[in-house]
Parts: structure tokens; C-alpha cells; sequence
């Protein structure tokens, strides 16, 4: 697919460059930085789960995951681990990311998604796929219903696991829209994913995400 092309320096640029270039340089998803290896197993999905949760407060996105690689570092990488933790240690983890304004309140959500996750899936995310029917308008719905996720982190946690679930795809959200606006490129979630591989989708709906936080001033293709 091409458009009408995009600047950068005396180059014109195609839509499919523009992605091919957004993705080699911004193309990390915050599961990765944030140290989960992220697959379709009970515990990486769990742990994603907590770092959608830890997005979803007013705080930026590198104290969020810091302070998510601070809890799974402490070994409290599944529901039941972070739910036997003391508060006084998952309290002090969370300060140790940054968290301070919110740990009290963030360590209780803590743990009350915890028993959630394993009241209503048994511990295994897996489950979410069935109880949703694999809608992802539903699956955002029951992500919700964690207390402390409102729609941002419900769209963190489901853009980023189309890396693993299909039927998810294309899940290109809001920011990540606003993103693609920003670089020349549409913002129809079909068509942009039409400009990479499905295996890619998350790591470019990330990349786009990361392109709407740079700085007004940056040229997000130079340099």
C-alpha cells in the first residue's frame, strides 16, 4: 500500500516505509520493557494483567513499568504468589517503582485482582478468551471489572496480547490512532494493520502508541 508520501529530510516516503520505519525504532512493547516474556501461559498473561493495571493511573508509562518489573523481580509473578505476598512488602516494592502516590491504594487493587483472577478464571487468563466468547468489545468489558482498569488499561493489556491471541487482531486503540496521525499515516485501524504482519501488530500498535508521547517538538522519523 503506498500514500501520498511522508517527509523525511528530502525523502518521500511511502505508508509502508513510514510503518517499516515506526516500528524498527519504536517498536517495543511495554510487556517486553517491563521483562515479561509474554506468551499463552497463565503467568505472563497474569502479569500483563498487573501492568495494564499499573498504566492505568495517572503516572508515566516508565514509572508504571519499573514498578511492574519490581514485583515480578520480588517473585510475585502469578495470582496466587502476589496474593500471598505481604502488603508491607508489595508496598514497598511499589514505592521502590515510583508508585508512592498510589501504592497504598494500588497495593489493595493488587489484591483484589488477584482474587478475581483466580475466583473467576481459576488463575489462568486463558479463561477471559471463553468468557468473552472471543469478542474483544466483551473482553475489554471483563478486563474492567478489575478494579483499578478503566478503558486505558483494558486497551494497554489487549493491544499488547494480540501478540499472542488472534483473534484480538487488529486491536490499533485510540492513542495508537493518534500516533499513526502524527506520522502521516491513516488512522483506521484495518488499514494500519494492513501495514505489517499480524505477528507485528503489537509491537507497532506500541510503537505508535510511544510516536503520540514524544515530545511536540520531535520529529518522530528523524534523527
Amino acid at each position: 500500500m503506498t500514500g501520498s508520501g511522508h517527509g523525511m529530510g528530502d525523502e518521500r516516503l511511502t505508508d509502508d516505509a513510514v510503518a517499516r520505519a515506526v516500528l524498527a525504532r519504536y517498536g517495543t512493547t511495554y510487556a517486553e520493557e517491563a521483562g515479561i516474556r509474554l506468551a499463552d501461559e497463565p503467568a505472563p498473561l497474569f502479569q500483563l494483567l498487573v501492568l495494564a493495571q499499573l498504566l492505568s493511573a495517572r503516572i508515566g508509562a516508565g514509572v508504571a513499568v519499573a514498578t511492574a518489573a519490581e514485583l515480578f523481580a520480588a517473585g510475585w509473578t502469578t495470582p496466587a504468589r502476589l496474593r500471598d505476598a505481604g502488603r508491607g512488602r508489595v508496598v514497598a516494592a511499589l514505592g521502590r517503582g515510583g508508585y508512592r502516590r498510589y501504592d497504598e491504594r494500588t497495593a489493595t487493587q493488587l489484591r483484589e485482582m488477584t482474587e478475581l483472577v483466580l475466583a473467576r478464571y481459576d488463575g489462568d487468563l486463558r479463561g477471559l478468551a471463553a468468557a468473552s466468547g472471543q469478542d474483544p468489545g466483551r473482553a475489554s468489558v471483563l478486563v474492567q471489572e478489575v478494579k483499578g482498569i478503566g478503558p486505558t488499561g483494558a486497551a494497554v493489556l489487549l493491544r499488547e496480547v494480540q501478540a499472542v491471541w488472534p483473534w484480538v487482531r487488529p486491536c490499533i486503540d485510540g492513542r495508537a490512532r493518534a500516533g499513526a496521525r502524527r506520522v502521516g499515516l491513516p488512522d483506521t485501524a484495518a488499514v494500519l494493520a494492513a501495514l505489517v504482519a499480524g505477528d507485528d501488530l503489537a509491537r507497532f500498535a506500541a510503537a505508535l502508541v510511544r510516536v503520540s508521547l514524544l515530545p511536540a517538538s520531535q520529529d518522530a522519523l528523524s534523527g
